[in-house]
């Protein structure tokens, strides 16, 4: 059964393919069906926004569709960039050229001042408008240098003291057991659990 994930990011692709592998879904993503319309994201929550992008795509394919919405929120920064994490410094920046403003923005600040989340909300919905979500969190600090070439967006500036290392210094494996999306994974990975093969609860 095809289970479409509402993106264009391979790197977000591979690693819920990872996260709800064995449960029989093909998962493809936006280009795969053809479709390149966006979502304009006018939700204050990240659960808002996830509810509006899967609705939305679930009504336009017939597909059961699955969309998350995440963000990283630094204390320091009164919980910025919250649901403007994709956008942080404006559009068309690289992923790169984005949390080098994020260091450039807490230049300065302490290490025990820069503490800072990842958030997750993954919602599901079928097209008859059924929806669910569930939510993961995952807790750390700003580094004061990127260090790491695994993961993606601001993996190479979230520093993990449990683990002495970044979120793309850990093998991908690690970081699909901790992070905040592979704790909404396995919110949403319960859910798909309980379906039949046609769908239907």
């Amino acid at each position: 059964m095809k289970l479409l994930v509402a993106t264009h990011n391979r790197g977000k692709i591979a690693e819920l393919q990872a996260l709800l592998a064995g449960l029989g879904y093909a998962l493809v993503g936006l280009g795969e069906v053809g479709i390149s319309q966006a979502v304009e994201e006018t939700g204050r929550t990240f659960e808002e926004n996830a509810l509006l992008k899967v609705r939305f795509y679930a009504a336009r394919t017939g597909l059961l569709t699955l969309a998350d919405d995440s963000g990283l929120e630094v204390e320091a920064l009164g919980g910025a960039p919250g649901v403007h994490t994709a956008r942080y410094g404006g559009e068309g920046l690289s992923d790169r050229e984005r949390y080098e403003r994020l260091l450039q923005a807490l230049q300065g600040v302490p290490r025990e001042a820069r503490r800072a989340r990842f958030r997750c909300v993954i919602a599901l919905a079928w097209p008859d408008g059924r929806t669910e979500t569930a939510e993961g969190t995952c807790e750390g600090y700003i580094a004061e240098v990127p260090r790491g070439e695994n993961g993606f967006g601001y993996d190479p500036i979230f520093y993990l003291p449990e683990f002495g290392a970044t979120m793309a210094e850990l093998p991908p494996e690690v970081k699909n057991r901790i992070s905040h999306r592979a704790r909404a994974a396995q919110g949403i990975r319960r859910v798909l659990e309980r379906l039949t093969p046609s769908g239907d609860e």
